[in-house]
């Protein structure tokens, strides 16, 4: 049975758009699976689904989704500046961390390492013009895969 939820859930959330987990347990129901809130919280846990910006709304992703890279880093970058190799981002409190982990996913030349708080990313670059060159792309919302 948990198998067979899985496996819906999944299929859920790749077919339409899931903004909560009421919606998701609408969507369950329609599909004749009853689940309290507590059991539908595990299953999202046990199945590593993430919340992500996708034009201009917040939903349930497969943890195999690709970041959505652009929203996510425009949405939440505020300020950027550098020092020597160094740059840092300033963003909105709470977006941070998933700014960070979708600039990782980029896998930017240059990069050495990222940390990230919950409002700013500090991220190590190898050379001083790397560090300021990423700091105005990251002020512009100009950073992309393709930089």
């Amino acid at each position: 049975m948990k198998k067979e939820r899985h496996e819906l859930i999944l299929r859920i959330i790749s077919e339409n758009e899931v903004h909560t987990q009421d919606e998701l347990q609408s969507f369950l129901s329609e599909h004749g699976v009853n689940v309290t809130q507590a059991t539908l919280s595990r299953d999202i846990h046990e199945l590593r689904l993430t919340k992500q910006h996708i034009d201009g709304t917040v939903r349930y992703v497969r943890p195999d989704a690709p970041v959505a890279v652009d929203g996510i880093i425009k949405e939440a970058v505020l300020e950027a500046d550098f020092a020597g190799h160094m740059a840092v981002v300033h963003c909105r409190p709470g977006m941070a961390q998933a700014a960070c982990a979708a600039f990782d996913a980029m896998k930017k030349e240059g990069v050495v390492g990222t940390i990230a708080g919950d409002d700013t990313i500090f991220v190590l670059m190898r050379e001083d013009d790397q560090a300021e060159r990423l700091a105005v792309q990251f002020r512009s919302g100009g950073i992309s895969e393709m930089d």
